[in-house]
């Protein structure tokens, strides 16, 4: 197949009226997946996300002995002693590569860790240094993807300092597994940023939820006491932040759409685009379960710290690419570091199509300007992918390449995108 044959034409679409109903989230998934397969006993999870992020997920801890069964959209996981060798593929999901290496530890054997090319570009040397911190035996030649662990079944835990500065999924990935850890951990972050400090709420949360004494001492110090993570039945809530798109199709094409069982209190950092959006000229609202998003197509620029929730910037970025005023978006430059450089990845594909988006030491400046069609390049970048679909829905003629890379998160993405668009 030729590249011209690989894009996707995205659709041109006014006047939205429709609901959608998401799939599960995948931090969430990912997280109760680990948390399942520590578990003293068996956990259902119900509604979880079926992505590329969660399957590689499930591969990895079943090379390590955990049993998975289907029951029709639920998944009931059955914990067994974790051992090796293992060869993990990390593909290009930060879960993986971040939450299963101290998972691994409590295995015994040699674990491999490597994952796709772009992958071996993602920063680790936290992970690895940290779990050597821990008198885990790391291979590595570099510290970066592919690496190996040495593990005995048992770590020691205490007291441990770290820079996440890259990621707070440096922090989340040690805190998921500290209760197995013998002494627990008390976890300090030294560095000058944290990004996206609410998934570390969210690791908080579906720890203590487990029955885990899970805590933060101070906005940079966390503690997990040593003991039982329990199993049972854990309900997965629909992802926020692929919410995003679909609510900024409203906000470009104008009208309506409806996002069902959203939740009234959640960890999750798409939430905030309830508080967002609004600013920048939607109407939102909440009522009975229902996430209601009204726009008349006119978009409003906006200058934001993102640095809560990085991931939610291709989706902002887009939407003031296509605004009255210009925009500043920062509290973002840990997003060099993810499926792609996101920075210099938006910049590029909105100047591609005759925008003005120039790169700064934390973030993007977007100034209003007419855009046209062209090739929406997506870096093997989900949240790339997307943003691309939303550009397209009022610039005739965008092409987006390789719009299966949504299948990192929202495998359906073509299809409810289709449908929404169809039924208005």
């Amino acid at each position: 197949m030729t590249q011209a044959e690989n894009n996707w034409s995205a659709p041109q679409a006014a006047g939205l009226d429709a609901t959608v109903l998401l799939p599960g989230s995948k931090s969430l998934t990912n997280r109760e997946l680990v948390l399942s397969a520590l578990a003293e006993e068996p956990t259902l999870l119900v509604a979880p996300l079926v992505s590329r992020d969660s399957l590689l997920m499930i591969a990895a801890l079943e090379s390590l002995g955990t049993k998975f069964e289907r029951q029709d959209d639920n998944l009931l996981v059955t914990p067994q002693k974790l051992k090796g060798p293992a060869a993990i593929d990390c593909g290009l999901a930060g879960t993986v590569m971040r939450f299963l290496p101290p998972l691994a530890t409590l295995a015994t054997g040699v674990i491999s860790f490597d994952g796709d090319l772009g992958a071996r570009a993602r920063p680790m040397h936290t992970t690895i240094d940290s779990l050597q911190a821990l008198g885990v035996d790391v291979g590595f030649e570099e510290k970066s993807l592919p690496f190996e662990i040495h593990a005995t079944g048992s770590v020691d835990g205490g007291e441990l300092e770290i820079d996440a500065s890259a990621s707070s999924q440096f922090v989340s990935g040690l805190l998921l597994v500290a209760a197995k850890f013998i002494n627990g951990l008390t976890l300090k972050h030294v560095g000058k940023d944290l990004p996206s400090l609410p998934h570390i709420e969210m690791t908080l949360e579906v720890l203590r939820q487990r029955g885990v004494d899970a805590r933060a001492l101070s906005e940079t110090t966390w503690r997990v006491e040593p003991g039982v993570i329990k199993g049972g039945r854990v309900v997965i809530e629909p992802d926020l932040s692929n919410a995003g798109p679909f609510l900024a199709a409203a906000m470009v094409a104008g009208g309506e759409v409806r996002i069902p069982n959203w939740p009234t209190n959640t960890t999750q950092v798409g939430a905030e685009f309830q508080r967002i959006l609004p600013m920048m000229g939607a109407e939102v609202t909440l009522e009975a379960g229902t996430l209601t998003l009204q726009s008349d197509g006119k978009i409003k620029g906006i200058d934001i710290d993102l640095s809560i929730g990085g991931e939610l910037a291709p989706v902002i970025a887009a939407l003031a690419a296509l605004a009255d005023s210009p925009s500043q978006i920062t509290g973002i430059a840990h997003l060099r570091g993810h499926e792609t450089d996101r920075l210099a990845a938006l910049c590029a594909e909105i100047n591609r199509l005759g925008g003005a988006a120039t790169e700064l030491p934390d973030g993007i400046e977007i100034q209003p300007k007419p855009l046209s069609g062209g090739i929406w390049q997506t870096y093997h970048d989900h949240r790339m992918a997307t943003a691309g679909a939303i550009i397209g829905l009022v610039v005739p003629g965008v092409e987006v390449e390789n719009i299966a890379t949504t299948s990192k998160t929202m495998p359906g993405f073509v299809d409810l995108w289709t449908k929404m668009l169809g039924n208005s």
